[in-house]
């Protein structure tokens, strides 16, 4: 039914769920899985003038992004690989989460991806869009979105 399964994850309780279910039907169908964490590039603000950071301090932000997100999906490879699933853990850089999701299911050659129907909340969420929707709507790949 499935070989690769991609997984994406932000470390909230309802990307949990997903992550649950996806390392379900990795064990039940005997796919691996792709563990995905986006992270952002730099730190950002929304309204002009907001956020000024010296360049060390951008990048003591972005490798703390890094870490925490590392430490996100090494978690969900942990909990699969327990269930038997063999799982890769990746972290990537981009301020755009769903065109991250979409080319590394192409790069890994996923056969489905799964995520959860949200997770940003209050002003990112309105600013950005649902990155859910976005996947959805430009993936070739199937998309399972669990609530």
């Amino acid at each position: 039914m499935y070989d690769k399964i991609l997984v994406a994850t932000d470390g909230s309780t309802l990307s949990k769920k997903a992550v649950t279910s996806a390392i379900s039907l990795a064990a039940l169908t005997g796919a691996s899985l792709v563990a995905l964490k986006v992270v952002p590039r730099y730190p950002q603000s929304y309204f002009e003038g907001g956020l000024a950071l010296q360049a060390a301090e951008v990048g003591r932000i972005e490798k703390q992004w890094a870490e925490e997100g590392q430490a996100v999906v090494d978690e969900v490879k942990k909990t699969a690989e327990l269930q038997g699933v063999k799982t890769r853990a990746l972290t990537i850089k981009s301020d755009v989460v769903s065109d991250a999701v979409i080319a590394t299911a192409k790069k890994h050659k996923c056969d489905l991806i799964v995520m959860a129907s949200h997770g940003r909340r209050g002003v990112k969420r309105l600013l950005l869009g649902s990155e859910t929707q976005q996947v959805l709507t430009h993936s070739h790949i199937p998309v399972l979105v669990l609530r």
